[in-house]
Order: C-alpha cells, then structure tokens, then sequence
C-alpha cells in the first residue's frame, strides 16, 4: 500500500503524462482540446479515476469518453514506461462538470454586478442625525 504522500505524486504525475500524451501523441480529432483536470489512485495504485473536460463542454462528452476508452490501452502502456511503476493503474475515465458549473456561476455574478443597486444607499444604513 501507498502512503497518501505517494497517492498524491503518483496521482500528479499520472495526470501530466496523460495531458502530454492528449497534446503531443494522440492523432484522434475528438481529443483535441481535451484536459484532465484531476487524477486520484487507490491505495494500492491499482486504480487510476481520470477527469477530464473539453472546451466546448457537455457537448462532447460521449465522445471524448469513448475515444479515450479506445486509447486506454496504449495511455496506460505508455504511463507504465514514463512512471516507472511496477504495475500500471487501470484507467477509469469521467468527465468533470465543475469548469461548465464555474462558468456559470461566474456569468450569474456578472449579471448581479451589471444590476444597478437601489437608490438610496445602502438599506442598512440608519443613521440619525
């Protein structure tokens, strides 16, 4: 078993391989533009759980999935000869909501700034004079 320190390295160097190999080696249109946003292995290393997002979001989700479902074996191949691990994780692949939910909560906040506040001041203010 892994410390947690170890999970955390591995984990991290887990998931800038996987983006190097998403820029530099995979010829596949649909992962384009890809990211991985976050990696988290078990405590044995055994299992490797992928987060990933696209720029045009939600939209291309089954698609990004089944590509890197299909490239799963050469990923995991390739991160057993750049990691240098005895066994190579199995890869689990999920798409990550939370850049499309920050986006969105980001444009709410940028409506209520645009809102013009009362007239009047401040509705705490109740100074007497």
């Amino acid at each position: 078993m892994a410390n947690q320190v170890r999970q955390k390295r591995v984990a991290d160097r887990i998931r800038a391989e996987i983006g190097d190999l998403l820029t530099r080696e995979m010829a596949d249109p649909r992962l384009k533009l890809v990211t991985v946003t976050d990696v988290s292995v078990d405590r044995e290393l055994a299992y490797a759980n992928v987060w990933v997002c696209r720029a045009d979001g939600n939209s291309a989700e089954k698609e990004v999935i089944t590509a890197l479902e299909g490239a799963k074996g050469f990923l995991r191949r390739e991160i057993a000869a750049r990691v240098q691990l005895r066994n190579a994780p199995q890869l689990v692949f999920h798409w990550d909501r939370a850049p499309d939910h920050a986006e969105k909560i980001s444009h709410i906040l940028d409506e209520l700034k645009s809102e013009t506040p009362p007239a009047g001041g401040c509705a705490n203010d109740k100074r007497q004079g």
